[in-house]
């Protein structure tokens, strides 16, 4: 599944975003860090955001805040924690950003994690098209180069520790942590789940025609999945760094090869968003989990594939309805609130990445 956060009605609303000023302890302090990291695959710099543990800085501040989502605080540029960390490299969904997923990377960092993640250029918010989406491959470049540039950093190097690494991925995002795990896709596949299930969020995106630059809506051509590079679409990404995966709503779920994940070595924790009776194809996990050798599924009850997102602020619903938009991108479809749905999830991971990569010291 493809989530799509660039919403017309929002794009211009959510470029502009902005931080207040609040207190926190030491003893809970995350910091955070934007650098750049060179990719060759794509011949440019990519944008790269690191939380982390922090031994002392400045006051924290309320990072990514909109008008309709909450932010996160973290202390911009405080001094690491000394001693080696483990490290979790994060690919946030297509048409969302690597700064959303805040509220999650930086409970990570309070339990001991160093987080970085990329704006994936051309499939994140305000700068997303359909014919970027599928080169899954240019995804998995990003988070293997962020590994080599901050193992080989004079700032990073003596804190990562190289042998504890896991990937953490969301919606498109869970297609690049499937591979860089060693899972391969079919092309062929992915094009005839699409022909099979025309209306969902991917496949109306590849052919719906529309795009996104400078946070303003343009007209493409429809994507025909099967103009993808083949090759490169269905490729080994496995990075052997990685030791450990967690993967929330996976895309491409109905496309990757069972015989290649049958060789994945590695824990792979799935987490689909909502009861096993609401989760649709293009992310349910269930076979995934069950190909895998080490492979588990977990649910969340009462949540869907927008409970992933930030949580909302107080009259954010108005204000969606007033600008026109059609998503239920504050309604999580039940009882339950979105700090409730993020207060598992954060338990859910912290949990995971602390029993396959802490354990490992």
């Amino acid at each position: 599944m493809t989530l799509r956060t660039t919403f017309p009605a929002l794009a211009t609303t959510l470029a502009a975003s902005f931080a207040l000023t609040m207190t926190a302890t030491a003893a809970e302090l995350v910091g955070t860090r934007d650098i750049t990291v060179f990719s060759v695959e794509r011949q440019m710099n990519l944008p790269v955001t690191i939380w982390y543990p922090a031994s002392h800085g400045p006051q924290a501040t309320v990072l990514d805040e909109s008008r309709v989502f909450e932010g996160t605080p973290a202390s911009v540029d405080a001094e690491p924690e000394k001693g080696q960390h483990p490290l979790v490299v994060f690919s946030h969904g297509s048409g969302s950003s690597i700064q959303s997923m805040g509220w999650l990377a930086a409970h990570l960092a309070k339990a001991g994690f160093i987080v970085a993640g990329p704006n994936h250029p051309h499939t994140t918010s305000g700068d997303s098209t359909p014919a970027d989406t599928p080169l899954i491959w240019q995804r998995v470049d990003d988070l293997s180069s962020i590994i080599t540039a901050l193992s080989a950093s004079q700032d990073w190097g003596g804190i990562v520790d190289n042998e504890r690494i896991g990937v953490l991925g969301f919606s498109l995002g869970g297609a690049a942590a499937m591979k860089i795990s060693g899972a391969r896709a079919s092309l062929e596949g992915y094009a005839d789940y699409c022909e099979t299930w025309p209306d969902m969020p991917d496949c109306r995106w590849f052919a719906g025609g529309i795009a996104y630059a400078d946070w303003e809506m343009v007209e493409v051509d429809p994507l025909d999945l099967r103009t993808i590079d083949k090759g490169l679409f269905e490729r080994q990404n496995r990075d052997p760094r990685i030791k450990s995966a967690v993967l929330v709503d996976p895309s491409v779920a109905q496309a990757f090869n069972t015989e290649s994940l049958r060789q994945i070595d590695i824990p792979m924790a799935f987490i689909n968003l909502g009861s096993p009776e609401s989760i649709i194809a293009g992310v349910d996990s269930h076979e995934l989990a069950a190909l895998t050798p080490h492979g588990s599924l977990s649910h969340i009850d009462q949540a869907i594939h927008f409970s992933f997102l930030p949580e909302c602020r107080r009259g954010a619903e108005a204000f969606l309805k007033q600008v026109g938009e059609v998503d239920p991108i504050c309604d999580d479809g039940g009882s339950r609130s979105r700090a409730d749905i993020h207060a598992e999830l954060k338990q859910m991971i912290a949990t995971l990445f602390t029993s396959t990569l802490m354990s490992t010291q």
